[in-house]
């Protein structure tokens, strides 16, 4: 094991505690539906524990809300821990390498690589190398008559290969940016905080893809043609977004310091003391299990989905919450450690 992996298992066996702290992607969630907006309550959770978050709770365009204490990891993943068929070694300074869709046109790809050497310069992250799809991805998505957001992918194997491409010459974290149409007409209320953001479903399906097939960590990008940055004062959830021409900076950040995968070392589903998820959105993976094992699962009201899968459809032993606040305060009491 590597000092850093032995740190945080010391840390472990020596009453610090491991949380999750989960906001589903493409689903609305009025706290973690925008870019970036959950990143703030999540960081009070780092504070008294180490604590596991889906790249949807602390990614923002060019912003990361990322902390030291937390660990980035993408749904499949998640999922796959949840299970107990993998464990996180926690790793620092990934050598990331990046995929890039052929049908990027090539002015906007330039402003990526551009963005790539600004995030190489200024945080000291090792991007290794980047590879372009021999063919176009074809990304769709949309917004399903339920309110989330959704789609598929066309040529998911080009993606696939240059990834394996990218293991190959010695990356141990991958970063997929592909080329998507302009969303404002699938939800032009989302730059008012209404409503869901039309390309996370999508760009979920994309993470999973990548992770399961080659088991390491991932997180996505999308890129558009039009790069312009707008003059529109929008939703401060939503804002981050709308300053900067790409959205790479926040998963290279992330994918720096993401956990590797393992099926047999590390942080396992059995070290976790505490799940915390979106009141309605309670039909998942990571819930089941946790029952499953006694892990408390925290359902936080304030924080509603398109969803409807509340406690109550559930199990009755999900504690409910008003608040992140008064969760964070209610952690607090029942684990005398802190």
């Amino acid at each position: 094991m590597t000092a850093f992996l032995l740190y945080y298992i010391f840390m472990l066996n020596n009453g610090e505690k491991l949380g999750a702290f989960i906001v589903p992607t493409g689903i609305g969630a009025s706290i973690g539906g925008y870019a970036g907006d959950a990143s703030c309550y999540a960081k009070k959770f780092a504070k008294i524990s180490n604590l596991i978050v889906n790249p949807n709770v602390v990614n923002a365009g060019c912003f990361s809300g990322i902390s030291e204490n937390m660990l980035y990891v993408e749904g499949y993943s998640i999922d796959e821990f949840f299970k107990g068929n993998i464990n996180l070694l926690p790793s620092e300074h990934n050598k990331i390498g990046i995929v890039f869709d052929k049908a990027i046109p090539q002015d906007v790809l330039q402003i990526h690589i551009n963005t790539v050497n600004a995030v190489k310069c200024v945080y000291g992250i090792d991007i290794a190398s980047y590879e372009v799809t021999d063919e176009n991805v074809g990304v769709v998505f949309n917004i399903e008559d339920s309110g989330i957001s959704t789609g598929y992918v066309e040529n998911p194997n080009t993606l696939l290969k240059a990834s394996q491409k990218l293991l190959e010459k010695g990356c141990e974290a991958v970063a997929l940016v592909c080329l998507f149409d302009e969303p404002e007409n699938d939800n032009p209320d989302y730059s008012k905080g209404i409503g869901v953001d039309p390309v996370g479903g999508v760009e979920a399906i994309l993470s999973h893809y990548i992770s399961k097939e080659l088991n390491i960590p991932c997180a996505h990008s999308p890129a558009f043609r039009d790069y312009q940055i707008s003059s529109e004062i929008v939703d401060a959830r939503a804002a981050s977004e709308y300053i900067t021409p790409t959205f790479l900076p926040c998963i290279l950040i992330g994918l720096d310091r993401a956990p590797k995968l393992s099926g047999y070392e590390g942080i396992s589903v059995e070290n976790l003391d505490y799940l915390v998820m979106p009141y309605d959105a309670l039909g998942c993976v990571p819930v089941f299990e946790a029952l499953k094992r006694n892990i408390p699962v925290f359902a936080v009201k304030e924080n509603v989905t398109a969803l409807n899968i509340t406690p109550d459809k559930i199990n009755s032993s999900i504690i409910v919450v008003p608040n992140y606040s008064a969760c964070f305060d209610f952690i607090m009491k029942i684990n005398t450690n802190y």
